[in-house]
């Protein structure tokens, strides 16, 4: 069995860094590639830790009606869970647009303070949304399009290729 490389650590509880037998098809295994000289790539023990902002934690709750979308407050909450009152609370929107290539996800901030004004607000939000996703798919088609290199007709006069496999001269 090929072996991915060293094995820094395995975040598995009750495992020592990289001592079980399938190390390879472990997720939580963090592993350094050095078969062939290459400087390792980033991992979760260069130093940077993701770490929560403390001053930005909200309490999430989910409102549907399971037929258009969800809406979710997030309410600003302390570090000990209780409601901060110097912050807002946001109201974020979502809901799904089917495409030919399957179901897009949109996301979008509602301007409301009550969850009866975002109700309210959440059709014209949706469908402004729907528009800006839209202009932007539109525009990443126009650049891969773009991109496309599409051979000149300068390749005109060679012969035909099919000419060339039955021996017979080719064609002017």
């Amino acid at each position: 069995m090929e072996t991915f490389g060293t094995v820094l650590e395995c975040v598995k509880p009750g495992i020592v860094a990289g001592l079980h037998d399938k190390a390879e098809n472990c997720y939580r295994c963090i592993f350094r590639i050095d078969s062939k000289g290459y400087p390792p790539m980033s991992s979760a023990n260069d130093g940077r830790q993701a770490t929560m902002d403390a001053t930005q934690v909200y309490r999430e709750e989910i409102f549907t009606d399971r037929k258009v979308g969800t809406i979710r407050r997030m309410t600003p909450v302390t570090l000990d869970g209780a409601v901060d009152s110097t912050r807002p609370v946001i109201f974020v929107g979502q809901a799904q647009v089917m495409t030919p290539m399957g179901a897009v996800p949109i996301s979008f901030e509602l301007d409301a303070v009550t969850l009866a004004e975002a109700v309210e607000k959440f059709g014209a939000s949706a469908e402004q949304a729907v528009q800006q996703t839209m202009r932007e798919l539109q525009e990443m088609r126009r650049e891969q399009a773009s991109s496309l290199v599409i051979p000149d007709t300068a390749g005109a006069g060679l012969p035909n290729p099919s000419d060339l496999l039955r021996g017979g001269r080719p064609r002017r």
